[in-house]
């Protein structure tokens, strides 16, 4: 049984034996760009990105309306 289609499997692999073939070197600015990325998406959006909609509304259809209402809303001063 194979796990992974075949294109999946050869992208994976490309990957996976271009790491292991990389200097000490590579390996390492790799390894702190992963852990910069971790930080930035994962911690900063816990402490400083609050889900807005689920706090402020109680349904769905409400906060989809909130949302159509900001993207279509226009002012004067941007016609």
């Amino acid at each position: 049984m194979k796990l992974l289609p075949r294109p999946v499997s050869n992208l994976f692999r490309f990957y996976y034996d271009g790491f292991i073939t990389m200097s000490d070197w590579g390996r390492k600015v790799w390894t702190i760009i992963i852990i910069k990325l971790i930080i930035i998406f994962a911690i900063l959006r816990l402490f400083f990105f609050h889900d807005f909609l689920k706090g402020e509304f109680d349904n769905d259809k409400q906060r989809s309306e909130y949302v159509l209402d900001q993207l279509t809303f226009s002012t004067d001063a941007d016609v």
